[in-house]
């Protein structure tokens, strides 16, 4: 059916009981465009009932409405990509339909429901409570899609375009169009279809008849043979579509699905491949938000996240712990990204009091359907998860789920693998005594801190032979054995399991030198998933770092008031490449070049303590706001033999680098402005050098992304907002407060900062820079100018967009 996105014209308001009364002081409903997230404007509190969990926002239940005017001669059908959470819809006040995932994409018919002019008051319920580990921000946080078409249509989602036979020569194409017959009577209906190659040349076409019943709905299966396609891989995304049109009596129906193909192979021996070539997983983990976006999911948004993301070595993101967005699958496939699409954080035992467990047993299918039908003509996605960190995965009861969930993913998608990210520790936990430690005293601790807390005993765990047992029958359900935090097991597995293949679902950032090898060596593993490669809003403080007399690890994994964010990306929120990210880089053996980093200088002598999430707090500066003379660490990271570090044209000696030293070294030196050079060199020869110089005075700058918008595309502008020196060097100590207004025909959506701590709002119009950065999401509203002006400390700076209608 001819789709249209229904993003503007909604109202927002907090929703109200009919037994709460009439009348009385009531907030006022606000016009918002979709998507949008409510959860950004509540208040955070210290008291919040999700506490860290939820990055101390408050829960709470909204509602949404619109008024619309439909033809009623025409189908009419209400497609929602995500709504968090609970969500129910009413038409003209009817009960139309409901869901209680905030991650599914779900449709609702609204032709039953409509007066006799056509006209239709939508209203759409969302509520979020203690229902999760992470922050899900509330409401219509993704796209909303009106579809209308004749009564002879295609169902939606109706059109699923597979490979199944791929050489060199070519390729078979199958199309399968789902035809739905809505008339009174029976009717013939002929579909056919086109292939566009990705220049938009015609490269196959079929055409097949169908005959419905009244009421009926029917498939048409057309194989179009496809000459020397370009294929679809990581390093060339390339793309077709299959153009489907089905005319019937009453008119003609089209839609375009956009297909790569390719083909998939997994085995122990050659791992996973693509189009016959191996393809090893530089995977991250990503949680659904978007930093000072909050929950939304924006086209614009989501192809800026996987661009940077794959510019910083990585290939691959599991979408942690729920379905991922269309639109950031749009993306994936565009830039070649390869996604493992996770389904459930949760199965029937809870992990938060009102978390998905309530539903699961009545609503697990219909969401392994929900996120079949949006995933299958993506080509990005490679791997099914069924579940994260599961209890259940360590009994024969829960063996016996995860078998119910593979099978029915492979009745509805043969042509994908599927996984599940199971921790040891969580398998077996209820057979495990008390933990001790520091923080025994201290009361019940959730998984995360008990992880923190183990060490090197949680390693010793996975690999034991109670874990081993225990979750034999759950990883032998799956096509490839997901492990979190299970890099112990790799080498074992493939001797005691050899049919087995493996991939680290979920590993410690700072891990990465020792896990890394082990997948690189390893046929049977496909790959690792860092945690995380992008920051996020929840599990607040969790890779923060504390200043404490003895260093170490810090207590617990929370981040107490104000922390907001996780803090444990190899990005910020922004999209700024943090240290980690480079390290991470030349893990992966993608850059040859050393990298520097200082460790922010302390004068109270107190030492770095972290967590299993934690990087150390440097930055890749030698600008600082301290006296000459200062005493700082600096870090280097490097694969090659050794690395000279000069200061100011002194050296101030060679340390050993490269994987028997965990690719990095430190040295300890003295602050004074000046240059720092770290030159690498393997048997005796220069393989590369990074150089870091001080900045001269700090000003405002300001620069856009992009300062050509389309309006109605899901298009933003990125405005990245900097205290620089002429040669655009940061200065990352001398933050400062910045104000952004926007004029003419466009918005401002977002404006922060990194700051992991803030008590600042991303709604307001005045933040604080982090660092010396911080970030303004600008959207358009209408055709023509926009005027974006950036002051700070008397400073001012205009940017310029246009936006095309």
């Amino acid at each position: 059916m001819r789709s249209a996105p229904l993003l503007d014209g909604w109202t927002v308001s907090p929703k109200r009981g009919l037994f709460d009364g009439v009348g009385g002081d009531v907030a006022p409903a606000k016009p918002v465009t979709l998507p949008h997230d409510a959860m950004l404007e509540l208040p955070r509190s210290p008291e919040a009932p999700s506490a860290e969990h939820g990055a101390y926002f408050p829960g709470g239940a909204v509602e949404y409405t619109r008024s619309v005017q439909l033809d009623p001669e025409r189908v009419n059908t209400l497609v929602l990509d995500g709504v968090y959470r609970d969500v129910v819809v009413f038409v003209n006040d009817a009960f139309a339909g409901q869901w209680p995932s905030g991650y599914s994409r779900f449709s609702v018919p609204l032709d039953p429901y409509l007066r006799e002019d056509g006209t239709a008051e939508l209203r759409v319920e969302a509520r979020a409570h203690k229902d999760s580990r992470w922050y899900t921000g509330l409401g219509i946080h993704r796209d909303v899609h009106l579809l209308s078409g004749p009564r002879v249509h295609l169902d939606v989602d109706g059109v699923t375009v597979t490979t199944p036979d791929l050489d060199e020569a070519g390729a078979i194409v199958q199309v399968e169009s789902r035809v739905v017959n809505d008339s009174a009577r029976t009717r013939t209906a002929l579909v056919e279809t086109e292939l566009r190659g990705p220049d938009g040349a015609v490269v196959g076409a079929a055409r097949s008849p169908i005959t419905l019943l009244a009421g009926e709905t029917g498939t048409a299966r057309q194989r179009i043979w496809v000459a020397e396609p370009a294929l679809w891989g990581p390093d060339s995304p390339a793309l077709h579509e299959a153009v489907v049109t089905v005319t019937g009596p009453d008119g003609a129906d089209t839609e375009t699905a956009v297909f790569g193909i390719r083909r998939l192979q997994l085995d122990a021996r050659h791992g996973l491949r693509i189009n016959g070539e191996a393809v090893k997983l530089r995977g991250t983990c990503i949680h659904h938000d978007n930093g000072v976006l909050g929950a939304r999911s924006i086209a614009a948004a989501e192809d800026r996240r996987v661009r940077l993301l794959k510019q910083a070595g990585f290939n691959a993101i599991r979408s942690a712990h729920n379905p991922i967005s269309p639109a950031l699958l749009d993306a994936c496939d565009r830039q070649g990204m390869l996604v493992m699409d996770e389904a459930f954080d949760m199965w029937n035992e809870s992990k938060s009091p009102f978390d998905g467990s309530l539903t699961f047993a009545d609503w697990a299918l219909r969401d392994l359907a929900a996120m079949v039908a949006k995933d299958r003509n993506h080509p990005s996605v490679v791997l099914y998860s069924i579940g994260n960190e599961i209890p259940e995965t360590g009994r024969p009861h829960g063996s016996r789920v995860g078998r119910f969930l593979v099978d029915e993913l492979h009745r509805l998608d043969p042509s994908r693998f599927t996984t599940n990210g199971v921790n040891g520790l969580v398998s077996v936990i209820r057979e495990l005594p008390p933990m001790g430690g520091a923080d025994a005293d201290a009361g019940p601790q959730d998984i995360n801190a008990q992880m923190a807390g183990m060490g090197a005993r949680m390693s010793e765990l996975v690999a034991s032979d109670l874990v081993t047992e225990r979750t034999e029958e759950s990883f032998a359900v799956l096509d490839v054995a997901g492990f979190n935090y299970g890099e112990t097991r790799y080498a074992s597995d493939g001797e005691r399991f050899p049919n087995r293949i493996a991939v680290g679902s979920e590993t410690f950032p700072s891990r990465i030198d020792l896990s890394w090898p082990l997948v690189a060596e390893l046929p049977h593993v496909i790959g690792d998933f860092t945690w995380t490669g992008w920051d996020y809003l929840g599990e607040a403080g969790i890779g923060r770092i504390d200043y404490t007399e003895t260093g170490g690890a810090f207590s617990g994994t929370s981040g107490p008031y104000p922390y907001q964010l996780a803090w444990c990306g190899d990005l910020d929120i922004t999209g700024h490449r943090r240290p980690a990210s480079y390290y991470r880089e030349i893990v992966f053996g993608l850059r040859s070049d050393p990298y520097l980093a200082v460790r922010r200088p302390r004068l109270d002598g107190l030492l770095q303590a972290g967590g299993p999430w934690s990087w150390t707090d440097a930055l890749s500066t030698w600008s600082w706001d301290v006296a000459d003379g200062t005493p700082v660490t600096i870090e280097v990271y490097g694969d090659a033999e050794e690395v000279e570090l000069l200061q100011d044209g002194v050296s101030l000696g060679t340390a050993p680098l490269g994987r028997e030293h965990r690719y990095r070294a430190l040295f300890e030196t003295a602050f004074r402005p000046g240059e720092l050079v770290a030159v690498a060199r393997s048997g005796g020869v220069e393989t590369g050098r990074h150089v870091l110089r001080t900045a001269g005075e700090a000003a405002l700058t300001a620069s856009a992304d992009r300062t050509e918008l389309r309006l109605g595309a899901g298009d933003l502008a990125h405005v990245e907002i900097e205290l620089a020196d002429a040669a655009g060097l940061v200065v990352p100590d001398r933050d400062r407060e910045v104000v952004v207004r926007v004029e003419g025909a466009g918005e401002l959506l977002g404006l922060g900062s990194a700051r992991p701590d803030t008590t600042e709002s991303y709604l307001d119009e005045r933040t604080t820079t982090f660092d010396g950065r911080a970030i303004a999401v600008i959207r358009p509203t209408a055709a023509g100018a926009i005027t974006v002006t950036v002051t700070s400390g008397g400073e001012e700076r205009t940017i310029a967009l246009h936006v095309r209608g």
